[in-house]
């Protein structure tokens, strides 16, 4: 079965996507051999050590200029090594590439001293950060924010309270988002800022930890009193107040990360359902001979591709300057949802062999379900769809 339409690729990105296979069956797939059946997350250091190895190869955060060491590749390429790492039915693949743990929007809206002093080191994998936006009572709508940063002097002082944190537990940065009051009596009225945050800054704690279905936690983070310099802002004295753009900007180029991991995870269960229909036998015949199962099988082939070339399109205009918000949504709404759909046929069409735990399928049945909801869930999408077409 192709993994690509083979017009949508240039050979350099072609190359670049098999370097990286070849890295994956090479040094991860062995690694991912030694790990216990049951284990949903790798160890710590273990993606600590895939993430550090695969910027020394230049694929960890490709789009990062050379200087910073990245390797200066298009988003495009991006884009296509999440796919690659989807498809690979590797656990280890999708930590060698820069998630919500890597490089961040201070690229293109940090100050030099920010780039240098977190950015450099994220880029490398020597760093890991998190984004602390979602607040307890707000959930999708993520700029209703209770958190506050007060002007006091030449500092910041922040207090409240953040919810659903990835990576909380293992990151050396936190990017918080903050309503602004600039300490003149007139409360919050600044708009958003991101503050850029050590997690051993004082008064910074890890609070509740949340078990996700797929095993990866979420946290708490908590924020009392913590004070900060002019210098934590992102963007400098620019930034203030200016988060919800940055945050949009950083969110479409997400989006479509996550987009194309959900069509590189849809067409490993679909190469799933294939291999099993093609070997299981039931009543006297090979189940993928049955129309039903059939049904099952064409139909995701018919969805994931026309998915993958949605993305590809939308990664193409990000190249391009175009970065419009309503792409990156329309296209992680349809790969997310995709997904879904595709590992749960193929789940079907393995029945109670796919169920059972240790079983790849079982895993993805609830990995997946989540990327509706990360980076903004599928009805936050439509939203954003919507008002693009004049509706809202």
């Amino acid at each position: 079965m192709n993994s690509f339409p083979s017009a949508v690729l240039e050979d350099g990105h072609r190359e670049l996507v098999d370097a990286f296979e070849s890295f994956v069956r090479r040094e991860l797939v062995p690694l991912a051999a030694e790990l216990p059946e049951t284990a949903d997350q790798p160890p710590a250091e273990l993606r600590t050590y895939v993430r550090k190895r695969s910027a020394a190869l230049g694929f960890y955060a490709g789009d990062y200029p050379e200087e910073l060491g990245g390797s200066g590749m298009p988003f495009t390429a991006v884009v296509l090594l999440h796919h690659a790492a989807g498809r690979s039915g590797c656990p280890l693949a999708p930590y060698a590439l820069a998630g919500s743990d890597g490089p961040s929007p201070l690229l293109r809206h940090g100050t030099p001293e920010q780039i240098e002093r977190y950015l450099v080191p994220l880029v490398r994998g020597e760093a890991a950060r998190c984004l602390a936006l979602t607040e307890p009572q707000a959930g999708s709508d993520a700029f209703r924010l209770t958190t506050t940063a007060v002007r006091d002097g030449d500092d910041w002082v922040i207090d409240g309270r953040k919810t659903f944190v990835s990576n909380a537990d293992r990151a050396d940065l936190a990017l918080v988002v903050t309503a602004t009051d600039l300490g003149d009596g007139a409360g919050p009225t600044a708009g958003a800022t991101a503050f850029a945050i050590p997690m051993d800054r004082p008064g910074l704690r890890i609070g509740q930890r949340y078990e996700g279905m797929s095993g990866e936690p979420l946290f708490e983070l908590t924020l009392d009193g913590v004070r900060v310099p002019t210098s934590a802002v992102v963007g400098g004295a620019e930034g203030i107040g200016a988060a919800t753009a940055l945050a949009m900007d950083s969110l479409s180029r997400g989006r479509l990360v996550v987009a194309a991991m959900c069509n590189g995870v849809a067409e490993y269960a679909l190469r799933l359902g294939v291999e099993y229909a093609r070997e299981r036998e039931a009543f006297g015949a090979r189940i993928g001979s049955y129309q039903h199962v059939q049904e099952h099988l064409v139909s995701t082939r018919a969805e994931v591709e026309a998915s993958k070339l949605l993305t590809l399109a939308c990664a193409r205009l990000v190249d391009e300057g175009t970065e419009a918000p309503e792409n990156a949504a329309l296209a992680k709404l349809t790969a997310s949802e995709t997904a879904v759909r595709a590992v749960d046929r193929s789940l079907q069409v393995h029945g109670a062999t796919g169920w059972v735990r240790g079983h790849p399928l079982e895993f993805l049945y609830r990995h997946v379900r989540m990327m509706t909801i990360i980076e903004g869930t599928s009805e936050v999408q439509k939203v954003i769809v919507a008002r693009a077409m004049g509706l809202g």
